[in-house]
């Protein structure tokens, strides 16, 4: 129905266009050719409007497709405002060229693609031609600007035939192929050093053919052996990587000392042989044949080859018997040699002391050894000193166990100033012998009374009548502290009943508020009971403001054994006697807990019994 409609309203206009000329302005061009003809019209034209836009992209897909992913000339928002006509105008013949702009002047960027150094000066149709284009429809367009990548590869030649990365802008610009000035030789795996910068590249890189066309190797070049691009200068005669003795600054430059591993020849250096110069022991030679190879032959026990025997002979020939190869004057553990042979036999702690603890000069030097304190420093400073004569050490000190071993016994401690009687045997040496302060050990001038070892936590808190010349014993003994002998007697508050079993500390000691420290009680303790009970009465037996817990207790019970019913308003008489106190004494509170009256107001028989 549409065609017929579409066909008359054509046909219609066709015959009104009679009286003004033909109704189509002119040919199509030749791209377009297949679409001549009045039934056609309404493929790019809207009925009775211009072109449309979306008619264009409807068979112009390749467009379409680039607008959609904003890619290309197209897909600039300047050539979008536009209408295809403006650019692409129709009707002038089948030889007109709807591609058609200036050139010379068509700003590149508007593609996304900026032309820069010898891109600007290249024709277009150097690179928009159909050899450069992949996809197969478009390199049918003859012409066309269409279907190339912004990738290198598309229009140039892989000189390097896919043995490097395709990312070509990493090393090269658009100025020349040569040189490369993105590439950085330091992010290979061979960093340039030293003499190898200044290295034309293709000496280590060579430029072959390969596949028929140039090539020049960039990978898989073997280095990890200076040998994989050098001669070998010695030929094989000395063993171990190049750079154990050359750097790459110049191969004439020698680095090897300390760093050559000598291990490799039949002389193997140990202590100072390690650090002193190769040249030391090998003459200097340019050919490298001959250089390292004038000391073949000498073994290492073979000294005096190189060193001056400075004993003449008198040891023999073999140093390394009794010497070191860190120092000259570094022995060895000299087991070997028998002391037993001289003046002065090792034994005990002496065996394993070295040589030159003792021989601070030469072995043959005199050592006299009639007295420890001729090398030995006196550790106790003078304090077993008497009339001049300091004792000897082995008097309290052996070989066989060293000086913090001790010989002297309790048994002998029993002789001296300061017998030790009970706990004091259990208590070890230190803890009275050390100064805190100085760590170290004292013996003399150390005081017997407890204070001088003890700390008098009483002083202030006991008079002298009871402390006299702040003299422990008058309580302690030596076998425990915390007992105490004291005759409570002696007191104006002597001990009876409960209380004579109550430990001193219950009554005269109180822990502080933070818990850290004791409070003491001895000289403001008074005899009243309230002192150290709690008052349960609060007023109620009061007489003038104070309570006297004894008119009814007594000290061998709490239960009051000296209160006299009798002497109430309510005597016990009858029935009433046998009856228990708290049958009439305790009774229930308002809240229903029980409480104790013992101060009744009232006594009718009325008042307890219903």
């Amino acid at each position: 129905m549409y065609r017929i409609l579409t066909n008359t309203v054509l046909f219609t206009l066709f015959s009104i266009s009679l009286s003004f000329g033909q109704l189509s302005p002119g040919p199509l061009s030749q791209p377009h050719a297949e679409l001549e003809g009045i039934r056609n019209c309404t493929l790019c034209h809207d009925l009775g409007d211009k072109v449309s836009d979306q008619k264009c992209l409807d068979c112009h897909k390749e467009i379409q497709s680039l607008q959609k992913e904003k890619r290309g000339y197209h897909a600039n928002r300047e050539v979008t405002s536009k209408n295809c006509f403006d650019c692409h105008s129709e009707h002038h013949g089948r030889k007109f060229d709807m591609v058609r702009f200036d050139e010379d002047n068509f700003n590149h960027l508007l593609t996304g693609y900026k032309l820069e150094g010898q891109h600007e000066v290249v024709d277009c149709r150097k690179c928009h031609k159909p050899d450069y284009i992949a996809d197969s429809d478009l390199k049918k367009n003859t012409g066309t600007f269409l279907g190339l990548e912004q990738k290198c590869a598309t229009c140039h030649v892989d000189y390097h035939q896919n043995t490097l990365s395709q990312d070509c802008a990493a090393c090269h610009n658009v100025e020349a192929f040569r040189p490369a000035p993105g590439f950085d030789h330091d992010d290979a795996d061979f960093k340039l050093r030293g003499a190898h910068e200044n290295v034309d590249c293709a000496e280590c890189h060579q430029v072959t053919t390969r596949k028929g066309k140039e090539f020049q190797q960039f990978t898989d070049i073997a280095f990890k052996s200076c040998v994989d691009c050098h001669d070998d200068a010695h030929e094989g005669r000395i063993f171990g990587a190049c750079t154990q003795c050359h750097n790459e600054n110049s191969f004439s430059n020698f680095i090897g000392t300390g760093r050559f591993d000598h291990n490799t020849t039949l002389f193997t250096l140990k202590g100072k042989h390690k650090t002193i110069d190769c040249f030391s022991c090998h003459a200097k030679r340019t050919n490298p044949l001959t250089v390292f190879h004038d000391k073949q032959g000498i073994s290492e026990n073979q000294c005096v080859t190189c060193h001056e025997d400075q004993h003449k002979g008198k040891y023999g020939q073999d140093c390394a018997k009794c010497h070191q190869e860190s120092s000259f004057l570094s022995l060895k553990s000299m087991n070997f040699f028998d002391h037993n042979v001289t003046d002065y036999p090792l034994v005990g702690q002496h065996v394993s002391v070295d040589c030159k603890q003792c021989h601070k000069k030469r072995f043959s030097t005199p050592i006299d050894f009639s007295e420890c304190k001729n090398c030995h420093e006196d550790y106790h400073r003078g304090e077993f000193t008497e009339k001049g004569r300091t004792p000897d050490c082995v008097e309290c000190h052996s070989l066989e166990h060293g000086f913090d071993y001790s010989l002297f016994t309790l048994e002998e401690h029993q002789k001296t100033d300061f017998p030790l009687e009970g706990a004091h045997f259990a208590t070890p040496c230190f803890a009275c012998h050390v100064d805190e302060k100085t760590e170290r050990w004292t013996f003399r001038n150390l005081g017997s009374d407890c204070k001088d070892c003890h700390q008098d936590i009483h002083r202030g808190h006991i008079t002298e009548k009871y402390y006299p010349r702040q003299n422990c014993k008058s309580c302690h003994i030596n076998e425990a502290w915390s007992e105490v002998n004291f005759d409570h007697n002696l007191t104006d508050w002597p001990l009876d009943g409960k209380h004579k079993d109550v430990t001193c500390r219950e009554c005269h000691f109180e822990k502080s508020h933070d818990n850290t420290s004791f409070l003491q009680f001895f000289n403001s303790l008074n005899g009243k009971c309230t002192t150290c009970h709690e008052n349960i009465h609060g007023d109620e037996f009061a007489i003038n403001g104070e309570t006297d817990c004894k008119r009814c207790h007594i000290t061998e019970s709490w239960f009051p054994e000296s209160f006299d019913h009798s002497q109430t308003d309510f005597p016990l008489d009858g029935r009433h006697a046998e009856v228990a106190c708290k049958a009439c004494h305790e009774k229930t509170d308002e809240k229903g807990q029980k409480v104790v009256i013992y101060q009744i107001e009232k006594f009718a028989c009325i008042d307890c019994h219903q």
